[in-house]
Order: structure tokens, then C-alpha cells, then sequence
């Protein structure tokens, strides 16, 4: 009841005393320690109310959040006082400063130079990455992704070589036609395993420091860019919630760790189909496969046609959070001779700990390579070995984390090794 109705009501109990515009002292004695009364109690419900009000928790945004980066913004709200206009930009940018301390005593020959494994321990700046989205208009998206990485061997050489390497990682350019087909052109993340399309240069939108071997920047395994189209769409089909992908385009550069950004280097385009599912019942879920072929003619191996074969199985949510991929990739000499296969696989788990707000999300991960000693192609440049890596991530705020990891080396043919790696990154 609030201070005015009760003094109405005073008043009230107060009237049959009150002659004229007279008022007896005790009437306005009692109305007095009435409206003292009513003071004390809407104080008392204030700091109840403000008690009762729960600190809210810094809660971390790590899932799928990429998605928003890559969404290109809604211009402007179709209203009656406002209409859309085209383009409209929205940037957003990523950034991560690393330590690492390993015993390896040499360069690790094949490891990404993103793995942080060198002879040398301290700290190292990352990547500063820009993701650039805009709508062109109703059903017509384009995004960019600009990445600055520190050189090892600035300021060396004539010319000196520059500090930073800026990369155009993906340019696209999307026409949505529907939700079951839409079209697009530019320089993708090869959509033929889930990592490298889930996670991409921002290191914040990854639960570890690392990426696996298999799908490291800078690696061989898989080809992780793409130059071409993409044809891809979702279809309901009875709640399984089907996605698909094809795509066409330029295969791999003579350096098969890069894609064929300026032409086709053998005039024999690459294609890639890839599919799955997310289905209603278990919406945390997502199964999928993928095929992928070209025809190498790398630098220093006789040219092959490449079979690539993928498969995934991940569960989105953090309590728990698991994602297994495998792959196989053949190697078919052209002018015949020993056909190979090599394979890679990981699995990795994480939990988000209910307590403390939950800013504590520990996690490990098993992978796997093996090159098989007839393949020319991928021998010189991608290791065989097994690994396992423990660590933990701290949320410091909803768009920054610190990360520990400890991770142990078993590699054929040479020495094994460990290191301790940390890393701050954050999303802007």
C-alpha cells in the first residue's frame, strides 16, 4: 500500500474528531507516527529488494558465436518511419598474445608454425584478425577476413623483411535465394571437415590454444583454403535439419599447403560435396561427411590425383562439449606407381564447471597422423605422430580468456618432446 493511500486512510480514522479545519493533537500525533511508520517499511522493502537481486555472471559466449561475426548486420529494421539501406558494414576483430616453453631442441619438420613448436621459449604476438560483413541488400551478403601475422625473420634479408604478413583469408560474396539454396563465390574455409569451418583465425572462438595438426593454418593435410563457388542449403527433411554443400573451384597451389589463388595450376578444377544433420531431437548434435578431389602438381613430388574422404560427429553444448573428426586422403600417382592413404583423426572433450560462475572450462584432446612412407607427396611436409594435450580455459570476461595448456609429443622416427603453452585472446 503505498504512503499516499495510507495517509488517506489516517485521515479517514481521523475525521470525526476534526471540526471545521481544526485538528486534535492526538490525531496529528497519531498521522505523524503513521507516516514514520510507512517511511521505515518502503525503506526496509528497498534494501530487501536490493538484496534479493543476484549478481549477474560473466557468462562466457564461446559457442557458435562465430556465427554472428560471419552473419553480415540487418542495415536497418523495415518499419513504417525507417527503410533498409545498402551496404551495411559491420566489423569485428580478434587478437591473441601466446608463451610457449618446449625441450624440443630443433625445428619440428611439419608442425604448423601456429602449433607454437620451436626451439625457442617466450612470447610470441598472434594473429590480429578482422571479420568485415555487409549486406548489399535483401539477399545479397558479402564477408572478408584480414589477418596480420608476425614474421620470424622481420627485418632479416635485402630488403628487410616486414614485421607482419597480411593475408586475404576469405572474401565471399553470397546470393540467398531461399533457405534451401544459395549461392556464393570467393576464398573459403574448405568445407571438408568441421574444424576448419567452425573455428577460424580467431584463436578467442576456439576452446584450446592449438588446432589440431590436421587442420592447422599453414598445414598440408587437408587443403584449407578454397578458391571457387559454393552452392548450399538446409532442408527441414523430418526434423533431421539437413545442410549441404558443393562446391567447384581451383585446387591446391604448387605449395600444397596454399590454395590455387591465382588460377587452376593444372587446368583441372577441384570439387567438394559435404553434408549433415543437426536433428531436433538432440539439437546439440551434429553428424556430417564430406568427399573432396583435385590433381596435384606439387613442386617436389610427381603429380597425383587426391581423394579426400571426412567425417565428423560433435556435440555443441559445453556441459559437455566433444568433437571427433577423421579423415583419409589417397594419393594416386598419374603416371602410375604406389597408390597411398593417409590418415588423421582426433577427438577432443571439455566441460564447463558449474562453479565459480562458470568461468572454468578444462579440456583434452587425443590426435593422430600417419603418413605411410610411400606417400611422396605428403612425407616431406606433414608428420607422423600422436599427441595429447591437457588444459584449461578462464573466461575473464564474456570476450576475453586466458588459456594453459600442457601438450606431449610422440613422433616417428625422432625424439619425442613436451611443452607448456599460455595464451590470452579476446574479441573486439
Amino acid at each position: 500500500m503505498s504512503r499516499i493511500v495510507l495517509l488517506f486512510v489516517a485521515l479517514g480514522l481521523g475525521a470525526p474528531s476534526v471540526a471545521g479545519q481544526t485538528m486534535d493533537p492526538a490525531t496529528k500525533e497519531l498521522i505523524d507516527r503513521l507516516l514514520a511508520r510507512i517511511d521505515g517499511l518502503e525503506k526496509r522493502v528497498a534494501e530487501l529488494e536490493g538484496a534479493k537481486a543476484p549478481a549477474k555472471p560473466v557468462v562466457p559466449a564461446t559457442q557458435a558465436i562465430h556465427e554472428t561475426h560471419e552473419r553480415p548486420p540487418v542495415s536497418q529494421a523495415v518499419t513504417a518511419e525507417a527503410a533498409p539501406v545498402y551496404p551495411s558494414l559491420k566489423i569485428a576483430g580478434f587478437g591473441d598474445i601466446d608463451f610457449s616453453a618446449t625441450d624440443l631442441h630443433s625445428a619440428a619438420t611439419g608442425f604448423g608454425a601456429q602449433t607454437l613448436l620451436s626451439p625457442h621459449s617466450g612470447f610470441e604476438e598472434g594473429q590480429f584478425t578482422l571479420h568485415l560483413s555487409s549486406a548489399l541488400s535483401s539477399r545479397v551478403t558479402m564477408f572478408g577476413e584480414l589477418t596480420l601475422t608476425a614474421r620470424p625473420d622481420a627485418g632479416t634479408g635485402s630488403p628487410p623483411a616486414p614485421g607482419f604478413n597480411p593475408e586475404v583469408e576469405r572474401v565471399i560474396i553470397r546470393y540467398d535465394l531461399n533457405d534451401y539454396f544459395k549461392l556464393s563465390f570467393g576464398r573459403y574455409h574448405t568445407p571438408i571437415n568441421y574444424w576448419n569451418t567452425a573455428f577460424h583465425h580467431g584463436q578467442w572462438l576456439q576452446t584450446t590454444i592449438s588446432r589440431p595438426e590436421m587442420v592447422q593454418f599453414g598445414g598440408s593435410f587437408i587443403p584449407v583454403h578454397f578458391l571457387g563457388s559454393l552452392a548450399e542449403g538446409a532442408i527441414p527433411a523430418g526434423g533431421l535439419n539437413l545442410n549441404y554443400e558443393a562446391g567447384m573451384g581451383n585446387g591446391r597451389g604448387q605449395v600444397i599447403s596454399r590454395g590455387g589463388d591465382f588460377s587452376d595450376i593444372n587446368n583441372n578444377r577441384a570439387w567438394l560435396v559435404n553434408a549433415f544433420v543437426r536433428p531436433d531431437a538432440l539439437y546439440a548434435l551434429q553428424v556430417g561427411a564430406s568427399a573432396y578431389r583435385d590433381e596435384l602438381n606439387p613442386l617436389t613430388a610427381p603429380a597425383a590425383r587426391e581423394w579426400i574422404e571426412s567425417a565428423h560427429v560433435v556435440w555443441h553444448k559445453e556441459t559437455p562439449e566433444f568433437i571427433a573428426e577423421f579423415a583419409n586422403v589417397e594419393h594416386r600417382p598419374i603416371g602410375g606407381g604406389t597408390v597411398s592413404h593417409s590418415q588423421a583423426y582426433y577427438a577432443q572433450t571439455a566441460y564447463r564447471l558449474p562453479w565459480l560462475q562458470k568461468l572454468w572450462k578444462p579440456y583434452y584432446r587425443f590426435e593422430y597422423i600417419h603418413v605411410p612412407k610411400s606417400d611422396a607427396i605428403f612425407r616431406p611436409v606433414v608428420p607422423t605422430f600422436h599427441a595429447s594435450t591437457y588444459g584449461v580455459r578462464y573466461d575473464i570476461t564474456t570476450f576475453a580468456a586466458f588459456k594453459f595448456e600442457f601438450r606431449q609429443y610422440v613422433r616417428r622416427d625422432f625424439p619425442s618432446f613436451y611443452g607448456f603453452f599460455g595464451q590470452t585472446s579476446f574479441t573486439f
